[in-house]
């Protein structure tokens, strides 16, 4: 029985390392969703994750002779480095195996806390059956991430935490979900003494074991797993876990990597801090429970369950944060290939700040432009946009939802100049970043020469970046330079830049 858990929970002895993290009114996020939005900060333990408190709560309660025979486990980074801090605390000697596919910041942060790091497999299961078969073999305890009573409760910890510190029941919590230990614990504690708090539970589209197992009313096995969110990269659900969770949590919601990416920038905005994927998914689920039940004036806690994130994989984040949060449009459109065509489809998008433009010649037919653009969300913006396109006469296929174009396409519109293609001069130019601005330069530019090459990528920062080709002829260059100092934008001749000769020149 779930009720069972509760002295286990309250006995728990994670205080010895993990720390009590607070509760934080997230204030942006509330008056932008109408409702009252918390998070438990999670990411704030020493090994920035709420692993710490399982592992200590497990390992605290095996005997002095099976801590001598050292601890074994497996883990895609954070349960490892909440066994390798307890294990350091205890005195114990730990060994960690984890997928060769772990962040390298994981890595070195359990290494650092002292223990031995096995790299095995291309996912947590892979090393999860090796390592259960080397503590089988050497006589050492396995701590699982997730399916042990123990490790259960000392996850419940947040929980009850939670209870103390708002005090008064929650509208809903939402949690994260990899193999349910989290979720199984808090909602043992949640649901005996708040009963009438919803708990739902939140998953990755590409590793929704838990939705699956409570349609089937069975576990069953994933084929494939997702690595985006790779703290809860897990195949299967925990036994125990789904044991407790069938009977205690209200609902399973499922998002996709984009919305991961826009909750973790909410997150930012809101505490100046980073999360992980794993460590927004819940709010991730929260922002779309908001979205599809229309709730408003609700008090919705979500808990953010850690930070450890590869800063390599800032940049891919941002790129997709504003299409997660259904701010930006990603659009094909056929324009006609000839001089002034760019100005007339800019005045077609009117005011909308344009974040991206990829364009290069090909030909004579009409030009195939990869544009991105800010949309207003939760309306019919985008399908009105579409509907304008199409009536101006302009074939225009959406690719927002489209993985190819949003992971490659985009990076790859271009190649070299066709032979036709003569007298192109290509430029650097660097303009304030704000509405309008793109526009200005379209405009000053006129009529008169033929742009050949465009690429354009808003990325936030104070100035822009324009990467053009235009055809001019050579009797002609002067006149284009007292243009170009005209329109006053800061500029530079990079026709001779080997990266153009080599890659992009005709």
């Amino acid at each position: 029985m779930p009720e069972s858990y509760i002295k286990s929970i309250l006995d728990a002895r994670v205080y010895d390392v993990a720390r009590e993290t607070p509760i934080h009114k997230a204030s942006l996020l509330s008056r932008r969703l109408g409702n009252r939005v918390w998070l438990k900060r999670e990411d704030l333990q020493p090994v920035f994750s709420f692993k710490l408190r399982g592992a200590y709560c497990k390992m605290s309660r095996m005997s002095s002779k099976q801590l001598d025979a050292g601890v074994i486990t497996a883990s895609a980074g954070n349960h490892a480095q909440g066994v390798a801090m307890a294990a350091r605390a205890l005195d114990a000697k730990a060994t960690i195996f984890m997928p060769r596919t772990t962040p390298q910041i994981k890595v070195d942060a359990v290494r650092s806390l002292g223990a031995r790091v096995v790299l095995h497999g291309d996912s947590y299961d892979d090393a999860a059956t090796h390592a259960r078969a080397v503590a089988a073999d050497k006589g050492q305890t396995y701590v699982h991430p997730f399916d042990d009573p123990d490790v259960i409760a000392g996850q419940g910890t947040v929980g009850m935490e939670i209870v103390r510190q708002h005090q008064s029941p929650l509208d809903a919590l939402f949690v994260p979900v990899g193999g349910g230990g989290l979720l199984a614990g808090v909602a043992a504690y949640i649901n005996y003494v708040w009963p009438e708090t919803r708990i739902i539970g939140v998953e990755p589209e590409d590793a929704a074991c838990l939705q699956l197992a409570m349609r089937k009313g069975r576990r069953e096995t994933l084929s494939e797993v997702g690595l985006f969110a790779d703290g809860c990269a897990v195949a299967q659900v925990g036994k125990e876990p789904f044991r407790i969770i069938r009977r205690t949590v209200s609902d399973v919601i499922t998002v996709s990597t984009d919305e991961m990416c826009a909750a973790i920038k909410d997150i930012f905005e809101d505490t100046r801090s980073i999360a992980e994927p794993a460590g927004a998914l819940a709010l991730a689920g929260l922002k779309k429970y908001v979205e599809d039940h229309g709730a408003y004036d609700e008090t919705l806690l979500a808990i953010v369950s850690g930070a450890n994130t590869n800063f390599d994989r800032l940049r891919y984040i941002s790129e997709r944060s504003e299409i997660g949060e259904h701010r930006e449009a990603v659009l094909s459109v056929a324009i006609p290939e000839q001089p002034g065509s760019f100005k007339r489809f800019c005045r077609v998008l009117g005011k909308r700040n344009i974040t991206e433009f990829n364009y290069r010649y090909s030909g004579a037919s009409p030009a195939q432009v990869f544009v991105g653009l800010s949309v207003t969300p939760g309306g019919d913006d985008l399908a009105s946009l579409l509907f304008e396109l199409q009536k101006k006469g302009y074939a225009t296929v959406d690719m927002t939802d489209n993985e190819v174009a949003k992971l490659h396409v985009r990076h790859m519109v271009g190649g070299h100049a066709p032979v036709e293609l003569i007298d192109e001069r290509v430029y650097r130019i660097e303009f304030p970043e704000r509405p309008g601005a793109l526009s200005k330069f379209l405009s000053g530019l006129g009529q008169r020469w033929n742009i050949s090459m465009f690429h354009y990528r808003n990325h936030g920062a104070a100035y822009g970046r324009i990467f053009v080709g235009i055809q001019v002829p050579m009797s002609e260059r002067r006149q284009l330079q007292r243009v170009l100092d005209r329109i006053g934008f800061p500029y530079s001749d990079e026709t001779g830049n080997p990266a153009y000769q080599l890659y992009l020149g005709g």
